[in-house]
């Protein structure tokens, strides 16, 4: 008790070192400390006898100082070397990270306007015209395009992505042209013109730092960047440190769109061009089975498919001659695809999301994502000249039309990432701490002005800690880690494990190897788990390619990988088409009571379906009508949520009052009906 008691006066003496240590490291050292002096049951000698010379009141409470700072180095060795580390992580001024770019002096130029306004034609236009440029897109599929379009037009265009580099040489050599997704571009190449696509994605929590480096980075003599209004003055002023002017040109909208003052509110109001935004994968599956219950077509869209299902998806759905006409899609549509769409229909105004302590939780969709996904409907190059937006539940109208009327938040702040340069600095420095604990340290240390913040690197964690146990160089490990896949997937990430640990014993990764691991050939799915556990090894296939680019010798076949990622696109566009059917054999194969699907690929119910039944739960109490129309309303309900089809509905209504009108009520009805059959048998 002496010495807890001590501890607090004592605090009040090392303090003067508090700047040696930020607040979140002094409290943990102290708390350390603390713990190691009263729970270790043998000490020190050396600390055994100055805790006793100073409850014996031989000795100064300060006499302790310098143990507390011994301990506190054990446990942050960053502490011997703070000075280097902080001049390590000090991203002030990003801007000096690429001489190349500063050594010229860059015009900039802003086009700005919402959705379908013709910002990026004519930044794309002013592109094809250079003798060299490069288009820096968020998606693969906007890259793709530009890639297309460039070569259509007579310019001769290279593709780079994570997963893919195509040249149009025949002997691949470079063409003075290339689109690439932003994270690919490089900053080392001159070009005359360089397009960033969706500037305003420069403050998005993970990927925002693609968008500075590339904004800061490209040795461009002009740089046309794309993007939306809110995002001007941020741009002009993060140029203004750099000595470069911004000239802003705005546009409005080609077609116009409106807000309808009626909701959709039953499946059965569907007209042709309509598109359903839902935010989850249940949803889409749901509204799906309810849409071809009804005998109708629909597309589908969401974000794990692969891009040649997304485009085949979009095909079918934009082609005149076919008999779909309805769409069900998630915010993947917000860009990226060229669709003929005539209303959105919003299924539910939340979507879920990770706030920044890393937990999950449902939100509202902001101004900025409600205009992207709307400005879909009614866009210039499809057949409807003139959109409309609307919600699915006569609740959310209200909702969507004050979100709509909101201004776009500005932009405020561009995000950062460390280097593979930097965290090697500082593993020079801390050679005994692990890759996960280096970001640690790094994004502690860090040092930011007001105009930019440290990108969330959960993600880099994640995989940094799965392969910590395998024996891998620092730049290896650091690649590795900043592969792009995705952690909800047991398989993917399986993959992933066996990937690093097959790379450090210095096997390579053959084809055959690969084929063993995915089953390869596989078939076509027989219910929804199948089709998720396909798109899974899609992700792993693309994880591949991804990794061959950065490794060539370890993975030496990816051209025979991704021939099989193809035929492996056109298995999963064959379960889509028929994703009604593989619903009904996952809920044949794991039968469940109540209303919730417990199928599994399915999950649990999803929010929006909750709110919805909720609702419907309520109009249901509040009836005060008969028992024909509680049935009838029932009814409806059953056949919206695609438990009941109409023919179904029908006949039972048929043989319900039947047997009401044979014997004054339906339970009798059902009796004599009971009585007759057993007669007969």
């Amino acid at each position: 008790c002496h010495i807890y008691i001590m501890y607090y006066s004592v605090m009040s003496t090392i303090i003067m070192v508090f700047y040696l240590l930020l607040a979140r490291l002094f409290h943990q050292a102290f708390i350390s400390f603390r713990k190691y002096i009263l729970e270790m049951n043998i000490l020190s000698a050396d600390l055994h006898i100055i805790l006793s010379d100073i409850c014996c009141g031989a000795g100064h409470i300060d006499d302790i100082f310098p143990y507390f700072m011994r301990h506190a180095k054990q446990i942050f060795p960053m502490l011997d070397c703070m000075d280097d580390l902080r001049k390590i992580s000090d991203l002030r001024v990003p801007a000096n990270w690429y001489p190349e770019a500063r050594a010229i002096q860059r015009k900039i130029v802003f086009h700005a306007g919402p959705t379908n306004s013709g910002k990026t034609y004519h930044a794309i236009q002013r592109y094809l015209e250079a003798k060299s440029g490069v288009y820096c897109g968020p998606l693969k599929l906007l890259a793709h395009e530009i890639f297309e379009k460039s070569n259509a037009a007579g310019v001769p265009c290279d593709l780079v992505t994570g997963e893919e580099r195509t040249f149009v040489d025949p002997e691949g050599k470079q063409s003075n042209h290339v689109a690439c997704t932003i994270e690919m571009c490089s900053v080392t190449t001159p070009y005359e013109v360089a397009v960033i696509d969706e500037i305003q994605m420069i403050r998005d929590p993970s990927r925002g730092w693609a968008w500075t480096r590339a904004l800061m980075g490209l040795c461009a003599e002009e740089i046309h960047v794309c993007g939306e209004a809110a995002a001007i003055n941020f741009i002009t002023e993060l140029m203004f440190t750099t000595g470069e002017e911004v000239e802003v040109h705005n546009y409005k909208r080609l077609t116009p769109f409106s807000i309808s003052d009626q909701a959709v509110e039953n499946l059965d109001n569907l007209e042709p061009g309509d598109c359903i935004v839902c935010f989850s994968k249940n949803d889409i599956y749901s509204v799906n089975r309810q849409i071809e219950i009804r005998g109708l077509e629909c597309a589908v869209i969401y974000g794990s498919l692969p891009p040649g299902t997304k485009l085949a998806q979009a095909k079918k759905f934009n082609d005149p001659d076919d008999p779909c006409k309805i769409l069900v899609a998630t915010d993947a549509i917000g860009m990226g695809l060229n669709l003929s769409i005539r209303r959105i229909i919003f299924n539910s105004l939340v979507k879920p999301s990770v706030n920044e302590k890393g937990e999950k939780e449902l939100v509202t969709i902001s101004t900025s994502q409600a205009l992207q996904i709307a400005g879909r409907a009614g866009r210039f190059s499809s057949v409807f000249k003139e959109g409309m937006v609307t919600t699915m539940h006569r609740d959310d109208l209200p909702v969507l039309k004050e979100i709509l009327s909101r201004p776009v938040d500005p932009v405020e702040t561009a995000g950062l990432h460390p280097t593979a340069e930097q965290i090697e600095m500082f593993a020079y420095h801390l050679p005994d701490a692990t890759l996960s604990n280096l970001i640690d340290i790094f994004v502690s240390l860090s040092q930011v002005d007001g105009l930019y913040f440290v990108c969330n690197i959960d993600d880099f964690k994640f995989l940094a800690d799965m392969i910590q146990h395998i024996p891998l160089n620092l730049r290896s490990r650091y690649v590795f880690c900043t592969a792009p896949i995705n952690k909800k997937q047991p398989f993917v990430c399986t993959s992933f494990l066996k990937f690093a640990r097959q790379f450090s014993r210095d096997e390579p990764l053959t084809f055959d190897w690969v084929c063993r691991h995915i089953k390869w050939p596989l078939v076509a799915p027989k219910n929804i788990k199948d089709l998720v556990h396909l798109e899974a090894v899609h992700d792993v296939l693309d994880l591949y390619l991804w990794l061959s680019y950065r490794f060539m010798d370890m993975f030496p076949d990816a051209n025979l990988v991704r021939e099989i990622q193809q035929e492996l696109d056109g298995i999963i566009q064959v379960g889509v088409r028929n994703i009604t059917r593989l619903i009904r054999a996952t809920e044949a194969q794991s039968p469940s009571s109540g209303s919730e699907s417990k199928t599994p690929g399915l999950g649990p119910q999803s929010p929006s379906l909750a709110l919805r039944r909720a609702r419907a739960s309520k109009s249901q109490a509040n009836m005060k009508e008969g028992n024909r129309t509680t049935e009838h309303s029932l009814g409806s309900r059953l056949v919206q949520e695609g438990l009941l089809t109409p023919e179904l509905l029908q006949q039972l209504r048929k043989e319900w009052s039947r047997d009401h009108n044979q014997n004054g009520n339906f339970t009798k009805g059902t009796a004599a009906t009971a009585n007759k059959k057993k007669k007969k048998k």
